[in-house]
């Protein structure tokens, strides 16, 4: 029988903190298309990129132009560009390779997310999602920004500037508006403050289709599956939906074409868009906590999309809920009382990544259990002793079973070692196109100056004990209380002193406990 039949916990999805990551403030992460570096964004401005096969720092892209936190992080299909965005209203693209400023552009509000568009090696398109205004297509070539419509009045072109003066003017800023781009990027799916998920053609900057979300709370978050065929969002409702895509994956903008025209018939624009939504998406399944009622954070799909987390927005809980598509509970992570404020999951391996509240980085990965009879095909494990029976045959020079098996492998056919098979995770690379998947890692060098100002302060100290300070050791009360500086310098000045001891970090002595 199935072993996941059997229990219904056993699965790949990871079980324990396996590592955690310390730089700076981490803020938010994200991970390349294959998962073989990982993007952070830091409070100061700056953005590392961790190799995570190695888990060492790859490269830092610093910026003198930003010291405010980066509010989120994308990388480009190939890996070759980043995208950052800050509180300080900049949107700015890098190259990796390179690790120089492509552009920056300064928006009216603060992103709180930007996406890069997903169907181009190189692009110049990207999706922001501000602060209290409406999402934006911005082209970060030129500079120049389009507002997207974010409810169904807005189609109206006649109230189309005076959405955008919403800015300028001084009216009451709106609920925040999440957004995100369809699998190729001829869509954009938007979550509005009224419950409702509209798809949205950016060129022609109109509504195509609208589904209205049952219960009608404001919707946080609103991503895609790797693979495009589901749709998930997050309510202020407490409830984390999926939706099924029913438009294909490619030309998914001219299908939604062919079903207006289907729907010409019906009078009423609004019920025309949703007559056209019903169409496009259809509730999956739901996904909450019916006894603590919690918000969600960053909720997400595995990379093959038969997974969903959530993260607890509750404060000084590091909680990570773990769902199987089918709806079901199986595992939650607790990790350390810290408030968790960014979750990824890892797009290959069973490996989620989260981001705490004191800008650490934790890894869970599955806890596997060694299994050294692996390793020998013939050797059988035994829980207790058994009596052994031995064969007939066991031990002639040709065993009989040997002679009545025959090979069914034909040994003439030619192997073909040539032909690379695709992964299913990556069909829709494009195999001209050179994707980056590592970085050399470049050290850094020791700074002379401050190893001249320890030797130099180390050898007034030692001058200054042998000239009979009166300010010694058994001359203080309680030993190191008064001189601060004497400590970590004595203990690094030279061969003849000891080794500085590094103590075990709390964060260190939670895991091995």
């Amino acid at each position: 029988m199935n072993a996941s039949i059997i229990d219904p916990l056993q699965g790949d999805f990871p079980e324990v903190i396996e590592e955690y990551l310390e730089h700076g403030v981490m803020k938010c992460i994200a991970f390349n298309r294959r998962g073989t570096l990982l993007a952070a964004g830091c409070s100061d401005g700056n953005c590392v990129i961790w190799d995570f096969e190695t888990r060492g720092i790859a490269k830092e892209l610093r910026d003198k132009d930003c010291v405010a936190a980066i509010t989120s992080v994308c990388w480009s299909k190939y890996g070759h560009r980043i995208l950052v965005s800050a509180a300080d209203k900049s949107l700015t693209l890098w190259d990796v390779v390179s690790g120089e400023k492509i552009t920056r552009t300064i928006l009216q509000q603060t992103p709180l997310q930007a996406r890069l568009h997903p169907g181009s090696s190189t692009p110049s398109l990207c999706l922001a999602c501000p602060l209290s205004s409406a999402p934006i297509i911005v082209d970060l070539n030129a500079g120049s920004t389009t507002v997207l419509p974010v409810s169904i009045p807005d189609v109206n072109p006649g109230l189309a500037p005076s959405s955008r003066n919403k800015i300028s003017d001084g009216t009451p800023p709106f609920s925040p508006t999440a957004a995100c781009f369809n699998k190729y990027g001829d869509l954009v799916y938007a979550g509005n403050s009224k419950g409702e998920i509209l798809l949205i053609d950016y060129k022609s900057v109109q509504v195509r289709a609208m589904v209205p979300v049952s219960g009608g709370s404001v919707i946080k978050n609103i991503v895609f599956s790797r693979n495009g065929q589901y749709l998930l969002t997050n309510s202020n409702d407490r409830t984390i939906r999926i939706y099924e895509n029913l438009l294909p994956s490619k030309d998914g903008l001219k299908a939604l074409g062919d079903l207006n025209v289907t729907r010409d018939g019906i009078d009423d624009s609004v019920e025309k868009l949703k007559a056209v939504g019903s169409k496009c998406l259809t509730l999956f399944r739901e996904f909450q906590d019916a006894i603590t009622k919690m918000h969600w954070k960053a909720p997400c799909f595995s990379g093959d999309g038969e997974w969903v987390i959530g993260g607890s927005a509750s404060k000084g809980e590091h909680k990570i809920y773990i769902w199987d598509r089918a709806g079901h509970l199986v595992k939650i992570l607790e990790g350390p009382k810290e408030a968790l404020i960014d979750l990824v999951w890892h797009p290959v391996h069973p490996i989620v990544v989260s981001v705490s509240l004191t800008g650490l980085v934790y890894i869970w990965a599955k806890d596997y259990t060694e299994n050294w009879s692996a390793f020998a095909p013939d050797f059988k494990e035994l829980e207790e002793n058994e009596e052994y029976v031995e064969r007939e045959d066991e031990f002639d020079l040709i065993p009989e079973t040997e002679k009545v098996k025959e090979s069914d492998v034909n040994e003439d056919d030619e192997v073909d070692i040539v032909t690379v098979e695709k992964d299913s995770a990556f069909s829709d690379s494009d195999m001209s196109q050179e994707e980056l998947c590592f970085l050399p890692a470049i050290p850094y060098p020791d700074v002379p100056e401050q190893q001249d100002k320890c030797i130099e302060s180390s050898s007034k100290l030692v001058d200054s004990n042998n000239s009979g300070s009166p300010i010694s050791e058994e001359g203080r009360p309680n030993g190191r209380a008064n001189n601060h500086a004497s400590s970590p310098l004595e203990e690094d000045a030279g061969a003849t002193r000891l080794k500085r001891k590094r103590k075990p970090s709390e964060k260190g002595m939670e895991f091995q406990a």
